[in-house]
């Protein structure tokens, strides 16, 4: 048995080169996965402390930062060397154009002391005193600074100012490479660019010979019982686990992706072998006729199985290597900070080998044991060749209960705000369409048929009666899953999108905004705008949380557009000593208009009582509606350290929009970590994130795609060879070369868009239950289907089952017509 096996493998290589191509996709994207992963998770452990290479012992802020004289205590601590404070946090720098350089900037306090110095120095040095600063190399080389020449950085502690560049420094692959510049400064100079008050650490290096345990314990009674005080081990793991977590969860981002391209080619493999081995039921019963059981058949299809999936498997982790490859530039391109080489280890080979073989195997084991049931008289006759069987009112059954579940918990997430319910509804609702699928896609395969009817004649209705001929062998069930997930995620991205852009429109009604690029407005930035003659509004959206009330800053010009009633009162007349009281604060505290209302030590009167449709946010610190609206001076009087991210800004009467920008882009080249946008610009910088996590995950979902596709060629090739005196006949009768070529071109159009349309259905479905659960959470979300981009799928997914049709239309035509009616 074992070689009839393999001389079977060898006669029939053509068969399952197909399926042997969907198994290369699927183990190239894990064994691409786990490469790539694996050459990140490396460089992550080999920069981990990498900033803390000379430090013995560190002291960690709680809540409040830890104060500058804090450092001078623990410097007189018996026994250290040497103690610095650190922190970091988000800067900007302006370029050599006078701009500011694009990218989210991290700002890092550099200990000046050279016994805790521990940057890599590309050239120069690093900062000695206060005045000095040193950038990343590539910043340095694309800005074109030089040493020793002044270079501008500013951060939410006020405008910018000059610093010397005296060095360049390596963060590339440490956890302060975020792909954008770095900056490293004195720690006095970190602190008033970064508007801190204090630190978020302490360095600490030791004397020689100085016992390690009791110098903690020494730092520990200086620093007090509200510090924590750490030694070098324990630094050492913090940095290790803080170095790999990201990088465990892109892990398991990208390995979602793989196994879904693993299901997909699961699907396409027993769909393979159904076939084959019904096209051996002949040779299989004459087997049996001649002495072999059961199981040594049984064994024997497994085996080839096994040989089959272990090749193709090989080939798909030589595959990998350059999928892993190709994965880093992407992420290259896209300023993403990876780092790492690709690295091959022993077990990502062994376990991708190991996958593509189980799951051939597993995907085979049913159909070969069908296979086996062949008895062995049907050698002697047609009896091999048996017709499909319909399915059972079990399954069909259990396929109408696992569906209605499914669309129940679509439904349900909404009402619960439950995301498990999304993803647990996805996943019954596929499993129902697999269960169902032998009633369910012929009837949309005749109903999509009649058109082609109508236009084809009758080989259109030969493509139809082969499509529904066997459903459960249909290979468009594949399509659903990585249609579905693309479907979702395109339906999901649109409506998200829309729902961003609708709640712009909805509570922005000024022509200009200024945000902070990855954190706060610079303190002094909304009085500068203020000042300026050409603008006439300037509002710095800004709240704090007081005794369970919302405290919001608020403009008289601006706060009406988000009010949906006012109950009394006049909301025009907020102003200095007055506030707008929400409805439901109202009720709850018994106030009314003229009531005084205590804040924050002082006492203001209300001027009205209002209410918003603002939908409130899952995990807001206050009920519904318990808000406060105070004028923006009164709110700076209340908490003059809370800041915004931020600011609206209206021309002044009579002044044009142009001068007005103008007058804003003045005030703001000194302040390089803000942005100056329109509404326009705005939505454009809140959707952008989402059109580019669209285009990267339906790349990885393209290849499950691509493989759904591959079991289309593969059915239609293999049902060709099955049909071959079939068509042979069709030919002889007067169905011409074209004819034929019509036959399986539109039978595989019609698997394709089944799949498709199932996979839409599914998608849409997932992508609304989402959308109700983000709306149920809190925001303006709501269902709406981007008919452009589902219509592009649909037509991709047309293209690309017509190409998979040429090669089987060839094999089909190339043999003659006497010789395929001899076929056996």
């Amino acid at each position: 048995m074992l070689r009839l096996t393999l001389r079977q493998i060898r006669a029939e290589g053509l068969r399952l080169l197909l399926s042997s191509l969907a198994i290369v996709l699927g183990v190239a994207f894990v064994a691409g996965t786990l490469m790539f992963t694996d050459g990140m998770r490396a460089g992550a452990y080999e920069r981990a402390g990498a900033f803390d290479r000379h430090t013995d012992l560190a002291a960690y802020a709680g809540r409040t930062p830890l104060p500058p004289a804090l450092v001078d205590r623990v410097r007189a601590v018996d026994g250290v060397a040497a103690a610095e404070g650190e922190l970091t946090g988000t800067a900007g720098v302006v370029g050599a154009d006078g701009r500011p350089v694009l990218g989210y900037a991290v700002l890092a306090a550099i200990p000046t002391d050279p016994a805790l110095q521990s940057y890599d120095v590309v050239a120069g040095r690093l900062p000695q005193r206060a005045g000095e600063l040193v950038l990343d190399e590539e910043t340095v080389a694309d800005q074109r600074f030089a040493l020793g020449s002044p270079v501008r950085v500013g951060g939410n502690g006020g405008p910018a100012r000059a610093y010397t560049l005296v060095g360049t420094v390596d963060v590339a692959g440490s956890s302060r490479d975020v792909g954008g510049p770095f900056i490293g400064l004195a720690g006095a100079d970190a602190l008033a660019v970064s508007g801190e008050r204090g630190y978020g650490r302490i360095m600490v290096a030791a004397r020689p010979g100085v016992d390690r345990a009791a110098l903690a314990d020494r730092v520990r009674a200086a620093v007090g019982p509200d510090v924590a005080v750490r030694d070098r081990t324990a630094i050492l793991d913090e940095a290790v686990a803080d170095a790999v977590r990201d990088r465990r969860q892109f892990e398991l981002f990208l390995g979602t992706f793989a196994a879904v391209a693993v299901v997909v080619a699961g699907f396409v493999i027993a769909n393979t072998f159904a076939i084959v081995l019904a096209q051996r039921s002949r040779r299989t019963a004459l087997l049996r006729l001649v002495g072999a059981t059961r199981g040594q058949v049984y064994r024997a299809t497994l085996g080839e199985a096994a040989l089959t999936g272990l090749l193709a498997s090989a080939v798909g982790v030589l595959a990998g290597v350059g999928l892993a490859a190709g994965l880093g530039a992407l992420l290259s391109t896209l300023d993403a900070p990876v780092a790492g080489m690709v690295t091959v280890t022993v077990r990502t080979v062994l376990l991708s080998l190991g996958l593509g073989t189980v799951l051939t195997v597993v995907a085979a084991a049913v159909p070969s044991w069908q296979g086996t049931r062949v008895a062995p008289v049907a050698a002697l006759t047609d009896a091999a060749v048996r017709p499909a069987q319909r399915a059972g009112r079990v399954r069909l059954a259990a396929g109408a209960l696992v569906l209605a579940a499914g669309v129940a918990a679509l439904g349900g997430a909404g009402a619960t705000g439950q995301v498990p319910l999304v993803a647990a509804g996805g996943i019954l609702a596929f499993l129902g369409i697999v269960l169902f699928g032998p009633v369910l896609v012929p009837a949309l395969v005749r109903a999509l048929g009649r058109p082609a009817r109508r236009l084809l004649g009758v080989p259109a209705g030969l493509a139809v009666a082969n499509a529904v001929r066997n459903p459960r062998r249909v290979a468009a069930t594949a399509m659903v899953i990585g249609i579905g997930l693309v479907s979702a995620f395109v339906v999901g991205a649109g409506s998200a999108k829309a729902g961003i852009e609708c709640a712009v429109d909805a509570r922005i009604g000024v022509d200009f905004l200024v945000t902070g690029i990855g954190g706060d407005l610079p303190a002094p930035l909304a009085g500068e705008l203020a000042a300026r003659p050409e603008l006439g509004v300037v509002h710095e959206q800004r709240s704090r949380v007081v005794d369970g009330v919302e405290v919001r800053a608020a403009h008289p010009a601006l706060v009406r557009r988000t009010l949906s009633a006012v109950d009394a009162g006049d909301p025009a007349a907020l102003g200095p000593g007055t506030v707008l009281v929400h409805r439901e604060l109202a009720a709850a505290r018994g106030w009314s208009v003229g009531s005084a209302v205590p804040l924050a030590g002082r006492s203001f009167r209300v001027a009205a009582v209002v209410a918003d449709d603002n939908p409130v946010l899952a995990g807001s610190p206050v009920p519904a509606g318990h808000v406060v609206d105070v004028a923006d001076a009164d709110f700076a009087g209340l908490f003059p350290a809370v800041r915004g991210h931020l600011a609206e800004v209206d021309p002044a009467d009579g002044v044009s929009a142009d001068a007005a920008r103008a007058a804003v882009e003045e005030v703001l080249t000194r302040y390089p970590t803000v942005n100056l946008l329109d509404q326009a610009a705005y939505k454009k910088m809140l959707t952008g994130t989402v059109d580019l996590v669209l285009g990267f995950v339906t790349a990885l979902l393209g290849l499950a795609v691509v493989i759904a596709l591959v079991g289309v060629a593969n059915t239609l090739t293999l049902s060709v060879v099955e049909r071959t005196r079939e068509n042979a006949v069709l030919r002889a009768v007067g169905l011409s070369r074209g004819g034929m070529r019509a036959v399986l071109a539109v039978e595989a159009v019609l698997t394709a868009l089944v799949g498709t349309l199932l996979g839409i259905a599914l998608g849409t479905g997932v992508a609304a239950g989402g959308m109700a659960v983000l709306a149920r959470i809190g925001g303006d979300f709501t269902l709406v289907l981007p008919w452009g981009r589902l219509g592009l799928i649909v037509a991709v997914a047309v293209v690309a089952a017509l190409a998979a049709s040429v090669l089987p239309a060839r094999r089909a035509l190339s043999r003659p017509i006497v010789t395929a009616l001899g076929a056996e």
